[in-house]
């Protein structure tokens, strides 16, 4: 695999919106190339090479391309958007919608996220070391089709809103969550690891939830059924098993009535 490295030289007085930074803009084109990618900030466009030292070499295709940013990129958008293979390395913080809308690779972030990282994303994996913002792994404004496929971990805390109208793949966070976890959900496997405040699963009709920790505020909506055996990123324990949104219309499958699940660890 190829290596492409982006040092940031001249920070960005507004937000910079990167979505050409994915192995799919760079697999097959020079450095010189890659530097004439356009970029965003604000309403103003330039090249990438304004804003960042460009170096290495890239693959000749985004499987074979990985990408690693230097320097503070808090202020930078969309990196890693609509990525389809391949890696990205990002050493720091990094602003919102990474990851958003990925269809395959991995990104590894080594700081926090802001807002709406893995949003609406169909695969790959999405790793932060740090904390996420609200809206991770959930649907865009006004649409309603949220995580589909895919891993994101976080290993710190995670914002309002996780998962919101999640249809599939598997999000994880290691530390607490706040309010609104796997709101609309429809499907996928949701794991808390730490505490949740509260509204968690409201209207969910599909899809597994668990967490480790306290739930502080229990919506009403989901009904005990019995305690239950499960082994869970690697670590076997008992949990409350409850079905739910008991408010909601369910979809039936074989004459059987489907919920969605909510497991508490017991």
């Amino acid at each position: 695999m190829k290596t492409v490295t982006l040092t940031m030289k001249n920070k960005p007085e507004l937000i910079l919106e990167c979505n050409n930074v994915t192995p799919d803009a760079f697999a097959g084109k020079s450095l010189a190339d890659i530097g004439r990618l356009e970029v965003y900030e604000g309403k103003f466009r330039a090249p990438l090479a304004d804003y960042f030292e460009i170096a290495g070499e890239a693959g000749e295709t985004a499987a074979d391309t990985r990408i690693v940013m230097k320097g503070d990129c808090k202020r930078v958008k969309r990196i890693g958007q609509k990525m389809t293979a391949g890696e990205i390395e990002i050493e720091g913080d990094a602003d919102m919608y990474i990851g958003g809308w990925m269809e395959g690779g991995r990104i590894h972030v080594k700081g926090n996220v802001d807002a709406f990282c893995g949003m609406a994303m169909k695969g790959g994996e999405l790793l932060v070391d740090g904390d996420a913002g609200n809206y991770l792994g959930a649907a865009y404004r006004g649409d309603w089709r949220g995580m589909q496929g895919g891993l994101i971990r976080v290993k710190g805390n995670t914002g309002n809103d996780t998962a919101t109208f999640i249809n599939g793949g598997t999000i994880i966070v290691e530390g607490n969550a706040f309010i609104h976890v796997s709101t609309h959900g429809e499907g996928g496997t949701v794991v808390i690891k730490g505490d949740v405040e509260g509204r968690v699963g409201g209207q969910m009709v599909k899809g597994d939830v668990y967490v480790f920790g306290n739930i502080q505020y229990m919506l009403p909506g989901f009904k005990y059924m019995e305690d239950v055996e499960k082994e869970i990123d690697g670590t076997k324990a008992t949990f409350a098993h409850y079905i739910g949104d008991l408010g909601e219309r369910h979809p039936t499958s074989r004459g059987q009535t489907v919920y969605a699940n909510l497991y508490v660890k017991a």
